[in-house]
């Protein structure tokens, strides 16, 4: 299973965020929720950016890359082991400095990846 960060978490229903999160939680895989709304989702606290764990396999982005660059030192501390720009989140900016770091990048979305067993 793979421990997955989701920034842009959030307890609306209608964002694909939540879609995710609650997905994720139901393929087996460890959710660690970011984001501005407080809340829960998924039975995951909604946290915001803070601490860095470092036990973080994906990180799969739900926020616009307007709002990234704020995001980019809390990722690369984070060092997961891949990001997935969920489309809407493509960013040529953070992916290089990402795939700079090591850091595998995929535009892909994460609920077809889960759906189609590529996750």
């Amino acid at each position: 299973m793979k421990k997955t960060m989701i920034i842009g978490a959030t307890p609306n229903p209608s964002r694909y965020a939540y879609l995710a999160a609650h997905r994720l939680k139901s393929y087996g895989h460890e959710i660690v929720n970011i984001g501005i709304k407080m809340g829960e989702l998924a039975g995951v606290p909604i946290e915001k950016a803070a601490d860095a764990p470092t036990d973080i396999d994906t990180v799969t982005l739900y926020i616009g890359p307007q709002t990234q660059p704020e995001y980019y030192d809390y990722i690369m501390a984070v060092h997961p082991k891949r990001i997935i720009f969920n489309p809407g989140t493509e960013n040529p900016e953070l992916e290089r400095l990402a795939q700079q770091a090591g850091i595998e990048t995929l535009e892909a979305c994460t609920l077809v990846l889960l759906g189609t067993g590529q996750y």
